[in-house]
């Protein structure tokens, strides 16, 4: 185990400077130039202003001298700095990715615990109206686009409705806690607030549950399918025939062992559901690394793109190095090598 983390963690430099080289690159081959961003509209005209911010920003040197003087300044720690907001990457991004991780934390818990949940029901209700149902509800949650469903859901349940609160992280008016862990819920809790805590959370459930449909609907349909496997398998008949009874073998013996794909899928869909929320951030106006990308994105923010692009694969390796470890830690029968 011990080897096989070190083999993984020596590989992750090499894999994020790929990562770094495609997103720079990408970034790059674009026909317009992000001097407007820069600028502004109205120093385009000015030739005297857009020479010295060519030279100011490295616009002026070619794409191999731009590309070898970005990696030096990363390997010192140095992400750049944004075009846009004329601050460093690195606390732009250190400022909205809590954001991001707390929305995708609660979206994955519901995918978990409401998937498994559902998944066990459809198994032990084979053939009856409640698996129907849940078969129905796992079909439409991984078809249906999170967009359209978020703007039914605002459309429904707050504009119309008024059951639920708006977009934000926060009502309007009210001020955000101390900025500990950046996380609104954690935050209020600490401070000992618990209307504002009320408040976060309110906001977090609607993005969170619809940013969960796809891993929901995918958790769901795993578990019934495994469930209905192991349910056929001969330490299961052999543990009935010992006297335990239908539900102590579902529940202490076969849903140990349906449970272990779901931690694959869902390692994989950590890193999705971070890096796929600009959909979701977009329409409740939730103030993370997914709006901050399609924001550097429209201004041609080159040290943002790249820098979101970094901040995501990282993720992505350190959520499949955990998936390794946690299959092998649940399934003993595992080996990595």
């Amino acid at each position: 185990m011990i080897r096989f983390v070190a083999k993984r963690l020596a590989l992750m430099p090499l894999l994020l400077w790929g990562i770094v080289t495609i997103a720079f690159l990408l970034s790059h081959t674009v026909v317009d130039s992000p001097l407007a961003s820069i600028v502004g509209e109205r120093n385009l005209g000015n030739p005297d202003v857009v020479q010295a911010a060519t030279e100011r920003w490295g616009l002026d040197k070619s794409l191999p001298e731009q590309y070898v003087a970005y990696i030096a300044n990363l390997l010192q720690g140095d992400m750049g700095t944004s075009f846009r907001t004329k601050a460093p990457v690195s606390a732009d991004l250190a400022e909205r990715l809590p954001a991001t991780l707390e929305l995708a934390a609660m979206a994955l818990l519901f995918a978990i615990v409401l998937g498994t949940l559902l998944g066990v029901l459809a198994a032990r209700m084979k053939g009856k109206l409640v698996d129907g149902v849940v078969r129905v509800l796992a079909l439409l949650g991984s078809s249906l686009p999170v967009f359209w469903v978020g703007l039914i859901f605002l459309f429904l349940f707050y504009a119309t409705l008024g059951v639920a609160p708006g977009p934000g992280r926060l009502s309007a008016r009210v001020i955000p806690p101390p900025d500990l862990t950046g996380l609104y819920t954690v935050d209020a809790l600490l401070a000992g607030d618990w209307p504002l805590f009320v408040d976060a959370f309110q906001h977090l459930l609607m993005p969170a549950l619809i940013m969960s449909l796809a891993l929901l609907g995918t958790v769901i349909r795993i578990v019934r399918s495994q469930m209905l496997e192991e349910q056929g398998s001969d330490y299961a008949r052999t543990a009935r025939a010992k006297g335990m009874t239908r539900g102590q073998v579902l529940h202490h013996h076969v849903l140990r062992n349906a449970i272990t794909p779901v931690i694959t899928i869902v390692g994989v869909s950590v890193g999705l559901l971070i890096m796929g929320a600009v959909l979701i951030e977009t329409i409740f106006s939730w103030n993370g690394i997914g709006t901050y990308a399609v924001e550097s994105s429209r201004a041609l923010d080159f040290p943002a793109i790249t820098g979101v692009c970094l901040v995501g694969g990282c993720i992505f390796l350190l959520a499949n190095l955990v998936t390794d470890i946690a299959y092998a830690v649940v399934d003993p029968r595992v080996r990595l090598s």
